[in-house]
């Protein structure tokens, strides 16, 4: 009675050849909407901050006296707010982009090449495992790295940039560096302290530009321009 129970159960029936080729190419579908669908709230994310960015950089400039330096530092921690919003969705997206990249590699690259033998020993079973315990493939402050190399290390550049133009034109064009620490004062707080927080800030932006500048991404992305394959260009 019990082998008969087990041959009727789902996994006493044999996989066939094209039942196998075909769970594939439909789970390979599914994972690749789920990264795009992904992908794009990262651009959506990247564009409210661009948005931000630039919407508080022309309040900034549009009024010689009524707008203060002062959004622009604030524009500042909105884009870091973004920034932290989009490292956690790039995590996210990973978990389905690494798993579209391993059926890439192992399955369609041998199947193109018409050698069916996967490059990889034990994926399937890691993408097996992946499904029964999804993981993130690397840390947030990496996330928070990635973003920031590629996308926003150029707005916060932006931002620091026009806060110095902020200082030395308005209301009127400062006569030294002094005077323009001096225009850096928030309330009660002095120039100096200010100047001090902000360089720190971008300190510690530079050190994560760096560090992630160093750290090696994952092997299966984009790694830069085609120099063998010419025939791709016609």
């Amino acid at each position: 009675m019990e082998d008969e129970k087990s041959e009727s159960s789902f996994e006493g029936y044999p996989l066939t050849r094209n039942e196998y080729i075909t769970t594939m190419v439909h789970f390979y579908r599914g994972e690749m909407q789920r990264s795009t669908q992904w992908r794009t709230r990262l651009d959506t994310t990247t564009n409210w901050a661009v948005v931000t960015g630039g919407a508080m950089m022309s309040f900034a400039f549009s009024q010689t006296e009524a707008a203060s330096h002062v959004s622009l530092l604030l524009a500042n921690l909105l884009v870091l707010n973004f920034l932290g919003f989009e490292a956690r969705r790039f995590r996210y997206f990973d978990v389905w982009r690494s798993r579209v990249r391993m059926m890439e590699e192992n399955f369609f690259m041998p199947i193109l090449r018409r050698n069916l033998v996967s490059p990889r020993d034990h994926w399937r079973e890691w993408v097996a495992d992946d499904l029964d315990r999804p993981t993130f493939k690397f840390t947030f402050l990496q996330a928070i790295g990635m973003r920031l190399r590629r996308n926003y290390a150029w707005l916060f550049l932006a931002l620091l940039m026009a806060w110095f133009v902020k200082l030395e034109i308005h209301p009127h064009a400062a006569n030294n560096i002094a005077e323009m620490i001096q225009r850096m004062a928030i309330g009660s707080i002095p120039g100096p302290v200010v100047l001090t927080l902000v360089l720190t800030f971008e300190l510690v932006l530079l050190l994560v530009f760096i560090g992630a500048k160093r750290q090696k991404g994952p092997s299966d992305e984009v790694i830069g321009l085609e120099k063998k394959m010419e025939h791709w260009k016609t």
